[in-house]
């Protein structure tokens, strides 16, 4: 091949060698785009969640540099409460009945469960030797009365008889002395028949008020004892008045002052009567302090005119108390229990905490009176914690208790 055609191949493939130079060229910037493309979505893929983090984080770190907590404010405490305490249910009146003469039960008349009325028959009792005893004594008296008699009559006879001197001074004093001693042995005579006729009334017990008999201890023909004499005391009847009724109740030291108030009131409530309820009024109170309980003792009267309660039983005691100057009320979960005292934690207006000590007053159950150390107006912390310390910055939450 000569010269002149080899040069004619190169001209012709020198236009296609330069397109394909162009086409390279013109491809690059979409490399360059591509690689870039590529290179951003490293980044991202490595560097922007690493910032997000830490954007993150010291987020967090500056919401748990100031905690968020959930405040209220402080309640005005109920004037009245209802305190729920133990009671004994006891008699009014309630009393055993012991024979004053000895001798044998002839009769009695009322068994347990008995109504009686004061000055009621109950029992007799055969005491023949105070009925020999009586008869003896009214024997003697009328003996010693005739003597008196006698020396009365003698004495005027010599008394008149001195006037005219016809007997001594002496001998008519002496007849003057011997009446005045028939006069004493007289009067002897008639205070021991009196008290043989009291002994002998004695034969027939009566009931000394009204009430029930609760117990009877003898039968017929057993054999009587005056009081406790020749052994141990054994009662004929126990006798207990029920109308009104005494309830007895131990009051705790906190509540001593409202439940001593004049014209306290109360009610019972009893297993056996579901839903009904008992009126009564605080009558009395021991007036102190029992140092083993600290406890004071209150005795409330129940009327019981249909009988319904029973002496002996075991009753719940509602007392209605009335505070003098109620404070504020409230949750036991706002207190904190330091070694300076009841403390509660609250918010000022810059945001930053405020420990406040308080004194606890009544108890509520969930809730607390505070007597003292608010002034009312407080936001106190919600459950906080027991690391909580003054002046510690917060955040109040916009939601939750605000009240």
């Amino acid at each position: 091949m000569d010269t002149s055609s080899n040069d004619r191949v190169s001209a012709a493939a020198a236009p296609h060698k330069d397109s394909a130079n162009q086409a390279s060229f013109r491809r690059r910037p979409t490399l360059w785009i591509a690689a870039a493309a590529v290179l951003a979505a490293a980044l991202a893929l490595g560097i922007v969640p690493h910032v997000l983090a830490r954007r993150a984080l010291t987020q967090q770190t500056a919401a748990l540099a100031e905690p968020t907590v959930s405040v209220m404010r402080p309640q005005a405490a109920p004037a009245a409460q209802e305190v729920l305490l133990p009671g004994d249910v006891e008699a009014f009146q309630q009393t055993p009945i012991y024979a004053r003469a000895s001798g044998y039960l002839k009769r009695w008349y009322m068994d347990i469960g008995a109504q009686v009325k004061a000055g009621q028959l109950l029992a007799e009792i055969d005491a023949s030797e105070v009925d020999d005893q009586l008869r003896q004594a009214r024997a003697d008296q009328k003996q010693v009365d005739a003597d008196r008699q006698l020396a009365d009559v003698t004495a005027q006879r010599w008394k008149d008889l001195l006037v005219s001197n016809s007997v001594s001074r002496q001998e008519a004093d002496v007849k003057a002395s011997d009446a005045q001693a028939k006069q004493a042995l007289l009067e002897a005579a008639n205070s021991n028949v009196a008290r043989l006729e009291k002994l002998q009334s004695y034969e027939k017990v009566y009931a000394p008020f009204d009430g029930t008999i609760t117990a009877r201890n003898v039968d017929v023909g057993a054999l009587i004892e005056a009081g406790s004499a020749g052994g141990p005391a054994r009662e004929l009847f126990d006798l207990a008045q029920t109308g009104i009724l005494r309830v007895y109740v131990d009051v705790p030291q906190d509540y001593s002052r409202q439940a001593a108030a004049p014209g306290a009131q109360a009610y019972l409530t009893l297993s056996q009567f579901p839903g009904r309820k008992f009126p009564g009024q605080i009558a009395r109170n021991a007036g102190a302090i029992n140092s083993v309980t600290r406890t004071l003792r209150l005795e409330v009267d129940v009327p019981n005119v249909d009988g319904a309660l029973l002496p002996g039983s075991y009753a719940q005691v509602h007392l209605q108390l009335h505070a003098a100057q109620p404070g504020y009320s409230l949750p036991v979960n706002t207190l904190l229990f330091r070694p300076q005292g009841v403390q509660v934690a609250t918010v000022d207006s810059n945001g930053a905490v405020a420990l406040k000590t308080i004194t606890i007053g009544r108890d509520f159950g969930t809730r607390v009176e505070v007597a003292s150390g608010l002034a009312g107006d407080e936001a106190v912390i919600l459950n906080p914690t027991d690391a909580i310390a003054e002046g510690t910055k917060v955040r109040i939450a916009t939601t939750g208790p605000q009240s």
